[in-house]
C-alpha cells in the first residue's frame, strides 16, 4: 500500500457539511495547516466514498469514530454487535497519506475536533477519522487534526452520535 499525495490543493476556505443520521456537523477544515488531510477528504468526499458508512467505534468522552469502508454494507445492528468479517475499524481507501502533526501549527485536539485515525506507522492515515469528544491534549503529538467545528449546533450533534450511526453524505463548501 503506497503513501498518496492528494491531486486536490486546499484553498484554507473549505467547510466539510457532514450530513449524519442524527443531524448536520459543519466543519471548517485546516486547508493552510494540514494540506494533505484536507486533499484527502476533500477528494474522498467528492467521490461519495464517505457516504452510507457508519461509526464504528464510540468511546464516551473520548472519540467517535467513522469512515472505514468495511461498514458500507452493514446494518447499524451488525456495526454495533462486532464480529463480522473484515471487521469495522480495519479498511482504508487503498493507500495512506503522510502524517502531518509535527507541521501543523494548531494541531490541538478540542472537543468537536476531526482528526485522522492511523494504526502505528506514522504514515498510516487514509479515510478513517475521528471527533473528539472532548478535549484530548495527549493526541496532539500523534494524530493530525485537520478541521474544528462552526458552531455548538455541530458539537451537539457530535456528542449526540453513537456506534452504528451513518455518515448520509459529505459536502464541500468553498473548495476550488
Amino acid at each position: 500500500m503506497g503513501v498518496y499525495t492528494p491531486l486536490y490543493q486546499p484553498n484554507g476556505d473549505e467547510i466539510a457539511v457532514i450530513e449524519t443520521s442524527r443531524g448536520t456537523v459543519r466543519i471548517k477544515l485546516a486547508g493552510n495547516d494540514a494540506p494533505i488531510h484536507v486533499g484527502n477528504f476533500v477528494e474522498l468526499a467528492r467521490k461519495g466514498f464517505y457516504n452510507g458508512l457508519k461509526f464504528h467505534r464510540h468511546e464516551p468522552g473520548f472519540v467517535i469514530q467513522g469512515g472505514c469502508p468495511n461498514t458500507r454494507e452493514l446494518s447499524a445492528e451488525q456495526v454495533r454487535a462486532g464480529g463480522t468479517y473484515p471487521p469495522p475499524g480495519t479498511g482504508n481507501p487503498g493507500y495512506s497519506i503522510k502524517g502531518e502533526w509535527m507541521v501543523n501549527p494548531n494541531n490541538k485536539h478540542q472537543d468537536g475536533t476531526l482528526a485522522m485515525a492511523r494504526s502505528q506507522h506514522p504514515d498510516s492515515a487514509g479515510s478513517q477519522f475521528y471527533f473528539c469528544l472532548g478535549p484530548q491534549s495527549f493526541l496532539d503529538g500523534n494524530y493530525t487534526v485537520f478541521g474544528d467545528p462552526l458552531d455548538e449546533e455541530s458539537i451537539a450533534v457530535i456528542h449526540s452520535l453513537a456506534k452504528g450511526d451513518e455518515i448520509l453524505s459529505i459536502e464541500i463548501e468553498n473548495g476550488d
